[in-house]
């Protein structure tokens, strides 16, 4: 009997965790194919004695959220046109995250990547690397509760060259897997897989208005380290690029060694944000032939690709601040009713990607959150906000879910320009 239980036991704890590592076993993601993620920034924090946003000034996003269903809301300094205070959400708040998991569910989207950036994940002090992971830890909760996948995406904006690199991030890693059990916790493995191996994103590679060269920044062997280790590794990669990675021109640095790291990784996602419009004709087309030709590469490669897609773009609140520059417009990028954001989920899908990656889930600083949104923002002087174009809160979610069914095969295509009907 006591042979009996003890083989029960090795078993259980064979399949529990992966073999020679810290990550648990079993996921219920094991790949990233026919998914549909999007990313997570997690960032709106209550910071000003209970007030969020006292003044006009303050404001740098250009969307503002339907906050009719959370559980806590915080007061602002800005007023609805009725003369009501305007209220937002807190990110930090456990049940926020919850709500945002909750509709993730709901809606049909798979899950999401939670946005980890440079200057976090390298804090020096045991308690600021805590509070930083804040976010993380509701969203393994709220995870667990609603069956959607998550996973960690370094951002490496903040790396200083000359005084940072990527091994950097290593500690982090080990604090992340250790300490928060971001691989391995809850009684179901939540972490997203692709390849078998928990799947960790490094974004940020590549672009040429970064301060740092991606040959100096020890990148390669942050990866290796993710890929190798026999504690901490056994991950598969995903980088996130510039739109034109592959021809090496435009918006992404001229030097090959990029292709050298793409080569290395497992997954890689060009950042296609601001470089496609509706306001430009047959730019569609332009998307689909170039998420066709990236696929192409990366299957001579070896290498599996994930297409961006976003609703719009609005950078107003933002520009306005910016020393010796004109303000963007409001929606200078507009979502057309979400037949911009429908159009690419269709020219991805077409154009053979099995999986999808959404910018952003709660993006209301550039304007692409997909999460509910109000088409009754605040009014003010200098203020400017997005609309919805009298849609629902919830268009950008229904619209999600239904990409969702299309790269699954579950529904067909709609007519170009025409937007799926809710039953």
């Amino acid at each position: 009997m006591k042979h009996t239980l003890l083989a029960v036991s090795l078993i259980l704890s064979s399949a529990a965790f992966a073999a020679g590592t810290r990550h648990a076993g079993n996921p219920v993601y094991p790949t990233y194919d026919g998914r549909v993620m999007a990313g997570y920034q997690g960032w709106f924090h209550n910071r000003s004695g209970g007030v969020m946003y006292p003044t006009e000034e303050s404001v740098r996003i250009d969307m503002w959220p339907d906050v009719s269903e959370y559980e806590k809301t915080y007061p602002t300094g800005l007023k609805l046109a009725n003369g009501e205070t305007a209220r937002f959400f807190c990110s930090d708040d456990e049940s926020t995250v919850e709500t945002h998991f909750r509709w993730m569910e709901e809606y049909g989207l798979d899950g999401v990547f939670l946005q980890r950036f440079f200057g976090n994940a390298t804090r020096r002090s045991k308690e600021g690397r805590e509070a930083s992971a804040t976010v993380i830890r509701h969203a393994l909760k709220a995870a667990q509760r609603h069956s959607r996948a998550v996973a960690i995406m370094y951002d490496l904006s903040g790396l200083r060259p000359g005084r940072d690199d990527c091994l950097k991030l290593v500690a982090d890693w080990k604090f992340l897997v250790d300490e928060v059990k971001a691989t391995s916790y809850g009684a179901r493995n939540m972490y997203l897989h692709h390849r078998g191996k928990p799947l960790v994103v490094i974004w940020g590679v590549g672009f040429p208005d970064r301060p740092y060269s991606i040959r100096d920044i020890k990148l390669a062997e942050f990866m290796d380290f993710l890929k190798n280790d026999p504690e901490y590794g056994g991950c598969s990669v995903m980088l996130g690029v510039p739109t034109h990675w592959r021809a090496l021109e435009h918006d992404c640095v001229k030097d090959a060694y990029l292709h050298e790291l793409v080569r290395k990784a497992d997954l890689v996602m060009p950042w296609m944000v601001g470089r496609f419009t509706p306001l430009l004709y047959n730019d569609m087309n332009r998307y689909r032939g170039i998420v066709s030709a990236d696929l192409a590469w990366c299957k001579a490669a070896g290498v599996d690709y994930v297409p961006l897609v976003y609703p719009g773009f609005s950078w107003y609140n933002l520009s306005r601040k910016e020393k010796g520059l004109k303000p963007m417009p409001v929606e200078c990028i507009p979502r057309q009713g979400g037949t911009f954001y429908w159009d690419q989920i269709q020219a991805a899908v077409a154009a053979g990607a099995n999986r999808l990656y959404v910018a952003m889930f709660d993006e209301v600083n550039e304007g692409t959150a997909i999460f509910k949104v109000s088409d009754n923002p605040p009014v003010g002087t200098t203020v400017k906000f997005a609309r919805m174009d009298g849609r629902p809160s919830d268009h950008y979610l229904f619209l999600t879910g239904e990409g969702a069914k299309l790269l699954r095969g579950e529904r067909a295509p709609t007519q170009p320009g025409e937007l799926p009907e809710r039953k």
